[in-house]
């Protein structure tokens, strides 16, 4: 019998842990002692008072790894709360990024006619360039980079991938 390698696959990862110092190291540990790869990380504090944080860590892997990731990350001490957005159900997953783009002419007229197609906003102009703002999923952010290379794309700022359940209850 012959067996076909599990396929690598993406996954949004939402943990609640302790605001307080060293925690994200301890975690990014976690994944580079492992050999593990974060596509994108996002931390903010969700709740002053009780002194809350949330992680969002995009990462790829095998569903065998995913689990691996998920079980250690929970083994943790300062972690609440692991939840697996990918498989919990529908989520709402928003990423930003400040794209800076320059040309003149024709170019400059592509780029704006792109933005407002892709609902960008502009944040920034001179005669010489263009700074975008767009938000929305990252295959579209990643969309709207590669039509801006031929336009003179200069520099790209990403916010990374932050994601919440959708429905009444927090994770």
């Amino acid at each position: 019998m012959i067996t076909q390698p599990s396929q690598n696959e993406r996954h949004t990862i939402s943990v609640l842990v302790d605001n307080e110092p060293g925690v994200l190291a301890r975690v990014i540990g976690l994944f580079s002692g492992r050999g593990y790869n974060i596509e994108s990380l996002t931390v903010a504090e969700t709740d002053p008072d009780g002194h809350v944080s949330r992680i969002t860590i995009v990462t790829s892997g095998t569903p065998m790894i995913i689990e691996q990731i998920k079980n250690q990350l929970g083994r943790l001490v300062p972690v609440h709360k692991v939840v697996d957005l990918t498989v919990e159900g529908p989520g709402v997953e928003r990423e930003l990024a400040l794209i800076k783009v320059a040309g003149a002419g024709e170019k400059r007229v592509e780029a704006l006619r792109i933005a407002t197609i892709f609902r960008a906003r502009v944040v920034d102009s001179t005669n010489e360039s263009f700074v975008f703002e767009i938000v929305g999923r990252t295959s579209k952010l990643n969309a709207f980079v590669s039509l801006m290379r031929p336009l003179g794309l200069v520099d790209v700022a990403r916010t990374g991938v932050v994601a919440i359940a959708r429905g009444s209850t927090a994770i």
